[in-house]
């Protein structure tokens, strides 16, 4: 056992009617399972395995407390026992578990994607295509009164506690910031009015509660938008949090419409702690820090340095659902851990789509995908050790398979070693970390510098191919020229690049190549002051808002992207993190052109036509990001000599890298196997 590593992350906290076991908060996500057919089922298996591993306290993804305040239509709320009644599947399957459970009571005001939504005024969004209806007085006192409903009902549902959500923009967030609220009555005003709304919400919830309920207030520390709150005001309003019956409040760091980024992976390991550190020496009741706190050690460290008494993660609960029994049991290796890309999770949420886990393809499907003991073991051999191979090799021999992996190369990840090297993706990383340790326990026999052939292939019952892809060729005159690279001689082999840059290609690739050539030599990510200064937040939160004008460190290099497709540069990044990637590059000067042909390239650089106008851009290497083509050969011959091999990963479609899709492909081909 190896709690005595971790003395502040496995110390009890006792709320004085109950103790949690540890310091440690599954924070509020929506998965989409909420409104998915035996979505409750779902949730109940889901959360069950959080709570048998070990986390102190859950919170669900939001539920609306009434139709105007869901996030889309039909979208989960909470407004009469029948629907009470769903929850009482996930309650019960956490507390069968020793685990604890609060429901989070989410109203979404201006940002509700219907034409329902209603805010304190009729300002719109940045980021929803609705303009809100103005709340009339009535319609004020009839959503308090909404809000007191829904904690009832949680509680009649058997939750242990409901966290109201008062921060990242939404309704109550609205209300209490002049930037939302110009109303004129009791509810607008002076910001000891503006704050009246969740203070009755807190008041008479406790009322109707009792006082053995556990009541999080979820108040938005730092805003990062213009007019947002001032550090003196939000403390005051956690102190009037505190009188009016909260247990514990957590933190809220930025609005949605915020344009800065606050849990993507280029965020550094718990890069806003600072703000709740702040609020420790003025309240009373236990503090929840929050965001990008990815691993054990990293919240022990915070809870030591005395920046909360209670951490929050919420996605790396979804890479593994293990992570605090594995700290406990000194098991670390054996982490999945969250490398905050977004892609599966909130991607898949703002799509509509169930959410999962770029890591761990079981998350929000442990009713679906399981990786169950095989009856009958059969030998097995992956060809590739990037992401879909790993996942296949790792999946299969854990189910008791005898698998041999085969990888040409000196060391596994394929790709990922690729992404690694990017500022502000070390956390792929961890996932090369967690398969190498899954490669061992599970006795994969693994062969480097070994190209497999088909004759010896032949003698496997079952063979899968991963052996992804490679840089695509282009036609084009000057080619062949010195000054001409592909991302792999900038990437892989460190080959040197000159101060003028031109990049063909703008999809991801060729971002990540923008990004690792505009930011040589230092990396936000690794550093929170060099982020803080580099996005524009104040790091003493004295400023109005916490926002500061971004002061990035000059790009080396004069870098130009061009692509050849006239859409939007950068359309098919990320949802949620596309416009981090774009306002990164913009912020180092780099230009991006779209609707370009392709012309030639000599000694000057690269000539190109854009709009019937030719132009020169100068450049000193160019650099060609113009997609990737499979590598499978051996498909084919393994065909031939009557094998049935399994494609899965880039080696089966190579239109984009997609790491995602690649670890579910060799995931799900493990369990079925």
């Amino acid at each position: 056992m190896s709690s005595s590593k971790y003395p502040h992350l496995l110390q009890p906290l006792n709320l004085g009617f109950t103790t949690l076991k540890n310091r440690v908060i599954m924070g509020s996500m929506h998965t989409g399972l909420e409104e998915e057919k035996n979505g409750y089922d779902r949730m109940a298996a889901y959360f069950a395995e959080r709570a048998k591993g070990q986390v102190g306290l859950i919170v669900t993804g939001g539920i609306a407390p009434n139709r105007q305040g869901w996030t889309a239509p039909f979208t989960s709320k909470i407004t009469n026992k029948r629907e009470a009644n769903r929850h009482k599947k996930i309650t019960k399957a956490v507390h069968e578990n020793d685990g604890k459970i609060c429901m989070q009571i989410l109203h979404s005001g201006r940002y509700g994607y219907h034409p329902f939504a209603v805010a304190p005024s009729a300002i719109k969004s940045p980021i929803s295509p609705f303009k809100p209806w103005a709340l009339s007085k009535m319609g004020v006192n009839r959503t308090i009164r909404h809000f007191v409903r829904a904690a009832k009902l949680a509680q009649h549902a058997k939750y242990d506690g409901v966290e109201i959500m008062g921060s990242e923009g939404y309704l109550i967030n609205e209300f209490v910031s002049a930037k939302t609220n110009k109303r004129t009555d009791k509810w607008g005003g002076e910001f000891e009015n503006r704050i009246q709304f969740p203070l009755d919400i807190i008041r008479r919830t406790r009322e109707a509660v009792g006082e053995n309920f556990i009541l999080i207030f979820r108040l938005s520390m730092l805003d990062l938008v213009e007019e947002g709150n001032t550090w003196e005001e939000t403390v005051h309003f956690a102190k009037e949090i505190e009188k009016a019956g909260a247990t514990i409040i957590n933190t809220g760091i930025g609005w949605h419409e915020a344009r800065v980024p606050t849990i993507a992976t280029m965020v550094p390991r718990a890069g806003f702690s600072w703000v709740t550190e702040k609020m420790m020496k003025e309240i009373k009741i236990p503090l929840i820090t929050t965001n990008r706190i990815n691993s054990p050690e990293k919240a022990e460290e915070i809870l030591a340095k005395g920046h909360a008494h209670m951490v929050s993660m919420a996605r790396p609960f979804l890479a593994d659902p293990e992570i605090i029994k594995k700290a406990i049991e000194g098991r670390e290796e054996e982490i999945n851990t969250c490398i905050g890309c977004n892609q599966a999770c909130l991607d898949h949420v703002f799509k509509q789509k169930t959410a999962s886990c770029l890591v761990n393809p079981r998350a929000c499907h442990e009713t679906i995908l399981n990786y169950t003991p095989t009856p009958a073991p059969k030998t097995i051999a992956v060809i590739g050790a990037g992401p879909a191979g790993l996942a296949a090799a790792t999946v299969t021999a854990k189910r008791g398979h005898k698998v041999t992996l085969f990888e040409t190369h000196t060391e596994i990840g394929g790709q990922f070693n690729i992404a690694k090297l990017i500022p502000g993706k070390e956390e792929f990383y961890e996932t090369l970390r967690y398969f190498a340790n899954e490669i061992k326990i599970h006795g994969v026999e693994l062969k480097l510098n070994t190209k497999a052939t088909a004759t010896e292939l032949k003698q496997f019952d079952e063979v899968i191919i991963a052996t992804g892809i490679k840089p695509r060729q282009i036609k084009l005159k000057g080619i062949d020229n010195e000054n001409v690279l592909d991302y792999e001689d900038v990437l892989k082999l460190g080959k040197p690049v000159g101060k003028k840059v031109a990049i063909i290609g703008a999809g991801g690739i060729g971002f990540d190549v923008a990004e690792f050539l505009s930011h040589e030599g230092e990396s936000p990510s690794l550093d929170t002051n060099l982020f803080l200064k580099e996005w524009g937040i104040d790091g003493t939160n004295s400023v109005r808002g916490g926002l500061l004008k971004p002061n990035p460190h000059p790009s080396p290099r004069e870098i130009t992207m061009l692509q050849r497709s006239d859409s939007k540069i950068g359309k098919d990044l990320g949802k949620t993190t596309g416009w981090i990637h774009r306002q990164s590059l913009k912020m180092k000067k780099v230009t991006m052109l779209n609707g370009v042909s392709y012309d030639k390239i000599d000694e000057k650089g690269i000539h190109i036509t854009i709009n019937e106008k030719k132009q020169l851009i100068e450049a000193d290497t160019i650099v060609v990001c113009a997609g990737q083509v499979s590598v499978n050969l051996l498909h084919e011959e393994l065909i031939k000599l009557g094998k049935t091999p399994h494609l899965i990963g880039g080696g089966k479609n190579a239109k984009k890298i997609d790491a995602q899709r690649a670890i579910r492909e060799g995931s799900e081909l493990g369990a079925d196997i």
